[in-house]
């Protein structure tokens, strides 16, 4: 830390001396008019002849990274949003401008002017006439930063985690393209993007604790949303038959390579269609996206090639299950099914009910081996009190989840759309909270009365963003595409 503050002191001097030689070193604007990969690209197989005998004028803006001088003469490399090139200073070029160069520091950005050429070692070099300081970088930057002792401060600075580790900075370009390669699919396909509140009054949509606030002007308690699920759903009411919704949800949850409390997900619901429905165009949104993205369905992930190449199997939950040893007979005993959990090491909150003893047994014995695509349908009516019976076993719902890497990528089901249904299951969960569940849902009157003005029959899915953002850019924790994940305060 010492060694840090005399750095940052001896910047501090630099700073004011670039002051006392008319120099600011915070500039203004600074028209750069080509990018370091763009130059690449374009004079990569031009000659060092070609260069001298037709200059190449080009205005960049940047970053210094790297640095060597020689006291006449020096060399930097140059990091702009594309990437990086050298860049050659010369002091009989620059003249009295050059007093500015023997005050550069790595970090420092600058904008500046001049042609092409190829050193000694062939490589692409700018020979700058003209420089400018933009700002001045007070700290320096760290030398070592990636090794796993430094996980936390990258996250916790991802500013400087993104000048010094550019592959940081492709993983969230890809993941720019990922988002507009899913919006195109949509809208190619007939569907339209809204927004829906993120306070709301009742919250609702999914099983999860909601993070709570107030508002004063009405005094009253608000939630940021778990889902957009039920505001979607008064959208199929109204008349719309095709929406989607690109949003964030706040969940009051844990935090691990899985988890962030504040996460993006991809919610679209589609009138007059079924979950089987759902899987199929789920399959060709992810195979369309990733091939867009990658170029390929065969996907690298970790150790693993994960074919994302369509059918996918369809397993229900139940004979998942029964494929791991779980016998049959527990799949409708309360008892018997805690007694197993139990027996087999699977953890257990008091009262819990059948269905989520089940889908506790299944994260525990079957989820770790899905890690090629499948959905795992028709799941006990307990765990999906949103989702319609299936006719012929009134037990179970039409209901997907979709896992890739031993991860829950995707849920989805054919919607309930029976108000009579609804409240009846809307006040079991209202009764499993009352006995302490706090991811049980709350009643919601208005959305009861929606339902009873007439929901079409249809269909609605969730693709968390991040977890398909982890999977295509083979990232292992949900923190390594999130700019700036939740984390506990620095000390």
């Amino acid at each position: 830390m010492e060694e840090t503050n005399e750095l940052i002191e001896q910047r501090v001097r630099k700073l004011d001396e670039l002051r006392r030689a008319g120099i600011e070193p915070f500039g203004g604007s600074f028209y750069a008019e080509d990018h370091s990969l763009d130059l690449h690209k374009r004079y990569c197989d031009a000659s060092k002849e070609a260069l001298e005998s037709g200059p190449a004028p080009c205005s960049l803006a940047g970053r210094i990274v790297a640095m060597r001088n020689f006291g006449k003469a020096a060399f930097a490399h140059l990091q702009d949003a594309s990437g990086r090139i050298q860049v050659y200073f010369r002091k009989d070029i620059l003249s009295e401008k050059y007093v500015l160069i023997k005050k550069l520091d790595i970090g420092d950005i600058i904008g500046l002017k001049g042609k092409l050429f190829r050193t000694k070692t062939n490589e692409l070099t700018v020979e700058v006439d003209d420089v400018v300081f933009l700002t001045k970088s007070l700290r320096p930057l760290p030398e070592k930063w990636h090794g796993l002792k430094d996980i936390e401060t990258r996250y916790r600075q991802r500013y400087v985690d993104l000048i010094v580790n550019p592959e940081v900075k492709q993983a969230f370009v890809k993941r720019s393209i990922i988002i507009k390669a899913v919006r195109d699919f949509l809208e190619s396909k007939g569907f339209i993007e809204v927004e829906t509140p993120m306070m709301q009054p009742i919250p609702g949509g999914a099983t999860a604790r909601p993070f709570k606030t107030h508002h004063n002007a009405l005094d009253v308690d608000l939630y940021l949303r778990i889902a957009p699920e039920l505001y979607l759903k008064r959208l199929l009411v109204g008349g719309y038959e095709r929406v989607y919704e690109l949003n964030r949800n706040f969940r009051n949850e844990g935090i691990s390579t899985k988890h962030n409390p504040e996460f993006s997900m991809l919610e679209f619901y589609i009138a007059y269609r079924d979950y089987h429905f759902l899987m199929s165009l789920t399959e060709e949104l992810i195979a369309c996206v990733a091939e867009k993205t990658l170029g390929t369905l065969r996907v690298p992930y970790g150790e693993t090639i994960v074919d994302l190449t369509p059918p996918w199997p369809r397993i229900p939950m139940l004979d998942a299950l029964a494929g791991k040893g779980v016998p049959q007979e527990i799949f409708s005993d309360s008892e018997k099914a805690k007694a197993w959990a139990g027996a087999h090491d699977v953890p257990l909150e008091k009262n819990t009910p059948l269905g989520k003893i089940l889908d506790e047994i299944f994260k525990e014995k079957v989820e770790p081996g899905l890690v090629q695509p499948v959905f795992i349908i028709d799941h006990p009516v307990e765990l999906s009190p949103l989702a319609k019976r299936k006719p012929d076993n009134p037990s179970l719902v039409e209901r997907f989840e979709l896992f890739i890497t031993s991860r829950e990528i995707a849920n989805a089901f054919s919607e309930l759309n029976d108000p009579m249904d609804q409240r009846q299951r809307f006040l079991t969960q209202v009764e499993a909270k009352a006995q302490g569940d706090e991811e049980a849902h709350s009643m919601d009157e208005d959305f009861i009365r929606a339902l009873e003005y007439g929901m079409p029959p249809a269909a609605g899915e969730g693709i968390g963003i991040d977890r398909l953002v982890m999977l295509l850019t083979n990232s292992q924790s949900i923190r390594d595409v999130i700019l700036f994940p939740q984390l506990k305060p620095e000390l």
